[in-house]
């Protein structure tokens, strides 16, 4: 934990205990909180009480960020003002963010070819040196991945995942810890119910009273760095396209919504039901994947007779 030393030190970190303690404070959540109160302590060394001023200056989109940036950076400070108004600190209002842009970036479309490669590489990570914490990477990183390329949930959800919020016997995940707040559910195929089962056994070994389904050496969940160099050590073994961790999640929906040409329940139904197991607030979110499947939506309309924007009309966001 870092220390902090503005005349708000206290209240800081009073609030990023907060965070820890429900296991919401990331590295980046950290490093705003510090670079504020570094702001506080450089501009304000002898104020006593916190001002809008103070925030918003801090606050302020920079010439040189895109909205995102300006987004992840703000958020922590977001937070931690809610805290302190919630709790009668402060009468200071939360700074605005800008609103977020949707990202360019295509997300790579696997084949059958490359997903063999990938867990043929996690399959094969070995065990040396002979230490709990060698023999328990092996377990891990193949289950990992299978789990994420199965269900559809996030990266974080999978890390945080508490061994009491799966249920083995009816194969439900209980995503409490997730990117926002809202707690859902994921029912998990056959297949991979059965592999949790083969992994739990043999993770007790090691870790038999664990807290996190998936622990580290120390107890604690992985951090994000952890998942991204174990998927691209094993995805670059034997692939060459260029690919990351959180596209297992575009895969699922992809996968789910190109499975959708039976006549069964509707698309909207479906599409409903894909959005809750993945942790959508809005349709909106889900819709996102529809554009992953450009050729999608002449099956949609030779289906069903209607588009995707005729059952799920653009939402408006003012």
């Amino acid at each position: 934990m870092r220390e902090y030393t503005s005349f708000l030190a206290a209240h800081i970190q009073a609030y990023a205990l907060f965070q820890k303690a429900s296991d919401r404070c990331s590295s980046t959540w950290e490093t705003s909180l510090f670079l504020f109160d570094s702001h506080l302590k450089t501009h304000y060394p002898q104020a006593m009480e916190l001002f809008q001023e103070m925030v918003d200056t801090w606050c302020r989109q920079r010439e040189t960020e895109i909205n995102n940036s300006c987004i992840s950076r703000v958020n922590p400070i977001v937070g931690l003002i809610r805290y302190l108004r919630q709790r009668g600190i402060t009468k200071v209002e939360e700074p605005a963010l800008p609103r977020k842009e949707r990202r360019t970036y295509i997300p790579h479309a696997f084949n059958e070819y490359e997903l063999a490669n990938f867990f043929r590489a996690c399959d094969e990570i070995p065990d040396l040196p002979k230490t709990k914490r060698f023999a328990s990477r092996r377990i891990v990183v193949p289950v990992f991945f299978r789990l994420l390329y199965s269900s559809g949930i996030r990266t974080c959800e999978a890390r945080m995942l508490q061994t009491e919020d799966v249920d083995l016997l009816h194969g439900v995940l209980d995503i409490r810890l997730s990117k926002g707040i809202d707690q859902h559910y994921v029912a998990l195929h056959d297949t991979i119910i059965e592999l949790l089962k083969q992994y739990d056994e043999a993770i007790r070994k090691y870790h038999p009273e664990r807290v996190y389904f998936f622990p580290t050496k120390d107890g604690s969940f992985f951090k994000r760095q952890w998942v991204q160099d174990h998927f691209r050590s094993a995805w670059f073994k034997y692939n060459g396209a260029y690919s990351t961790s959180y596209e297992l999640r575009h895969n699922y929906a992809v996968e789910n919504i190109n499975s959708w040409t039976d006549l069964g329940f509707g698309f909207d139904d479906k599409l409903l039901y894909l959005s809750k197991s993945m942790g959508h607030k809005t349709l909106e979110s889900t819709r996102y994947y529809y554009s992953l499947v450009p050729t999608f939506a002449d099956t949609l309309i030779k289906l069903s007779g209607q588009s995707f924007d005729d059952i799920v009309p653009e939402v408006d966001y003012d």
